[in-house]
């Protein structure tokens, strides 16, 4: 009897293959992210913690190994990121808070001077403009005091994932030695070293990506506040803190802080105080880019700039800030836990199996 000939081409059922692969692994991908937005107010306190955990461990490690209780070494660490996390957000809100207004009417000046130096016509004095904005909020003023009771929820809810995501954080170092028994309990029969060997790769990659993130992180924000210092700009603590945080949220956080630091210097110092704040920021952030990544973070964790750009543009839209805090580790983890499987596939000589080959 002929064998029957095949409706399609073999290159067309591959591809067809491959094609259901890819819409199977987005949906189940859809799906998972839909979860962890319906159900943000669990996840995002886990998340957080996790990354505290991979930014901590090695301090709890190093104190377990000087035969410290587990529960006290995870308590101190956890104490400490609170006094560091706490002192940074003090020592920022303080010098915004001392440089408000002079940046306001640095701002309104430059304004003004770029709507007389040029001759713009048809655009109203910026006093004007600004008494409007002061009508505009005081005849909206009801509508803003509605927003008072939203606005104490809302940080009431900050406050409570906060909390949360410490405490999980202080159990998640403490019990960190019985992962490795977790992960064989819960996955399927014979496939626990698998996931064992996957779940540390990807801690693993957190964790490098957060220890290089710090260390890069601490020498900007080190940089910007002698350099602050030297041209005798206010608040440099402040604005080198601030630094220092906005450098978890990779390009986007170094140039938002790098401009308030250049508003806060224009405000107090004048315009060409600013530009030497400016090229402050910018030799630091070429020292940044061109040094610092390639050297400390291509030995924890490697990943294009263009995958960065993509997973924080990805994470804005989901998530907004939160998002973007938390997609480069994700990524992290994720080609961490893709790299174990490459190697995996490598050690075991096979290769994967192509969808709709016989």
């Amino acid at each position: 009897m002929p064998t029957r000939k095949p409706l399609l081409p073999d290159v067309a059922r591959r591809t067809a293959a491959w094609c259901g692969v890819l819409l199977l692994a987005a949906g189940v991908a859809a799906v998972a992210i839909w979860l962890c937005v319906a159900l943000k107010t669990a996840v995002t306190p886990v998340l957080l913690a996790l990354l505290g955990t991979a930014l901590l461990g090695p301090v709890q490690r190093w104190l377990t190994a000087h035969r410290v209780n587990r529960s006290v070494a995870a308590g101190l660490t956890c104490a400490a990121l609170v006094a560091v996390v706490g002192g940074a957000g003090y020592i920022v809100v303080t010098a915004l808070v001392n440089s408000g207004e002079q940046i306001v009417d640095s701002l309104k000046d430059t304004a003004q001077w770029v709507i007389d130096h040029f001759d713009i016509e048809g655009v109203a004095d910026v006093d004007d403009l600004a008494d409007n904005a002061k009508e505009l909020v005081g005849k909206f003023g009801a509508s803003a005091a509605g927003g008072l009771l939203s606005g104490i929820s809302l940080i009431g809810s900050l406050v409570a994932t906060s909390v949360l995501a410490l405490l999980l954080t202080f159990f998640f170092l403490r019990d960190s030695d019985r992962a490795a028994s977790l992960a064989h309990s819960i996955a399927p029969r014979g496939t626990g070293a698998l996931v064992e060997a996957m779940g540390r790769r990807a801690f693993e990659a957190v964790e490098g990506f957060m220890r290089g993130t710090t260390f890069i992180a601490l020498i900007d924000a080190l940089c910007i506040t002698v350099g602050l210092l030297i041209l005798r700009v206010p608040g440099a603590a402040g604005l080198g803190a601030l630094v220092f945080v906005g450098a978890y949220i990779p390009y986007l956080g170094a140039f938002l802080s790098g401009a308030v630091a250049v508003l806060v210097a224009l405000a107090d110092r004048g315009f060409v105080i600013a530009l030497w704040v400016l090229g402050v920021v910018l030799a630091v952030q070429v020292l940044e880019g061109h040094v610092l990544q390639p050297v400390i973070q291509s030995r924890t964790v490697q990943m294009h700039p263009a995958m960065i750009m993509v997973a924080l543009t990805a994470g804005a839209s989901v998530a907004g800030l939160l998002g973007m805090l938390l997609a480069v580790p994700l990524c992290a983890a994720a080609s961490g836990v893709i790299g174990e499987l490459r190697k995996g596939y490598e050690a075991g000589g096979d290769q994967p199996a192509v969808p709709g080959s016989s």
